[in-house]
């Protein structure tokens, strides 16, 4: 992970606040921490510590966290299997789930609960809004659907098992490097493979290493689609060739072509597109230029040592003081 230390532009840090909750929960769980009234906390302070970590290495202007609706979901009701076979969930982890807003908005920082939606439409949106207000932006999640929006100007700080400081900062060439797409390609990419996690699946018979020589050659899927109804997919065959005779591999693109030609082709990958493309539209209610705004740093020095300290963990207590509120008294604290 390389945070550039010195940028002319502001920063905005979009956390998918239930992905880091649910790896705390199972990272933590053994520790049973509670908060001061005997509630379970291990997935919460999880969070949070991450959180603080995050802001102290990336020194965001704002930071905004989404949250999933847990009532409604507009992606379940167009596909009641979507996410299926998910193990049901710990109570103890519900219970912080249901809390992590309210202890967040405690805190003055913003969070965005949209309406059937989840925090990756936030992470899109929040994108979005760093490209079209001179921002920059870090994504922080453990869910791939958010390199679809990776740019020049937005990053993803892909949460794996070594934390903060032990996880991949993902661009573009990144993406290049581990899928052979670009990040603009990356939608259709994940449509044409599919998405075990959210139980969709991809198109028959395609898997990733054979989108993404699709990809690469013909352009795009806009392209793959004309050419198989306008020209009976002689371009597709014969970039596939090209590759074959470039690489020394056989020869797929016939298989190919008829694995797209079926009618079921098409209809999945654009009901994939359709259930993954994370909304970019969403209004995050920031508001930078007005002081006091929630999710603008530094925050209230009290504020931060009550709502932090109900977590019942002295050493992040004092991390948070340092890293959220600038407090010099802080500096040194133990």
């Amino acid at each position: 992970m390389n945070p550039v230390p010195d940028r002319p532009r502001r920063l905005l840090l979009a956390v998918d606040a239930p992905s880091l909750l649910h790896r705390n929960h199972h990272a933590r769980a053994h520790t049973r921490l509670q908060d001061r009234t005997g509630r379970p906390a291990w997935a919460l302070h999880g969070m949070l510590r991450q959180i603080i970590e995050s802001i102290d290495v990336f020194a965001p202007d704002a930071v905004i966290f989404g949250l999933d609706d847990r009532v409604s979901s507009h992606r379940r009701d167009l596909y009641p299997d979507y996410k299926a076979g998910r193990a049901e969930k710990d109570a103890d982890l519900v219970d912080q789930l249901d809390r992590a807003g309210a202890l967040l908005d405690a805190l003055g920082l913003a969070t965005l609960t949209p309406p059937g939606l989840e925090a990756d439409d936030v992470n899109a949106s929040a994108a979005t809004w760093a490209g079209e207000n001179g921002w920059d932006c870090v994504m922080i999640t453990s869910d791939r659907d958010s390199f679809a929006h990776i740019s020049e100007h937005a990053r993803v700080l892909r949460l794996i098992d070594g934390g903060i400081s032990g996880s991949p900062l993902l661009t573009s060439a990144h993406l290049m490097t581990m899928y052979g797409v670009p990040a603009e390609r990356y939608l259709e990419f994940a449509a044409i493979r599919g998405d075990t996690s959210d139980n969709l699946p991809g198109i028959r018979g395609i898997g990733e290493k054979t989108a993404a020589v699709l990809l690469t050659h013909m352009g795009s899927m806009q392209a793959v689609w004309a050419d198989l109804e306008h020209n009976q997919g002689h371009a597709l065959v014969a970039a596939f060739d090209a590759w074959s005779e470039e690489t020394g591999s056989r020869r797929i693109g016939a298989s190919v072509l008829a694995k797209l030609s079926v009618p079921e082709a098409r209809e999945r990958y654009e009901f994939n597109v359709r259930l993954m493309a994370g909304r970019t539209d969403l209004d995050l209610g920031l508001t930078p230029d007005v002081p006091g705004t929630p999710g603008l740093l530094p925050l209230d020095i009290a504020r931060v040592e009550r709502v932090v300290g109900h977590l019942n963990m002295e050493a992040t207590t004092v991390l948070a003081l340092r890293v959220l509120t600038g407090d010099p008294a802080s500096f040194g604290r133990d």
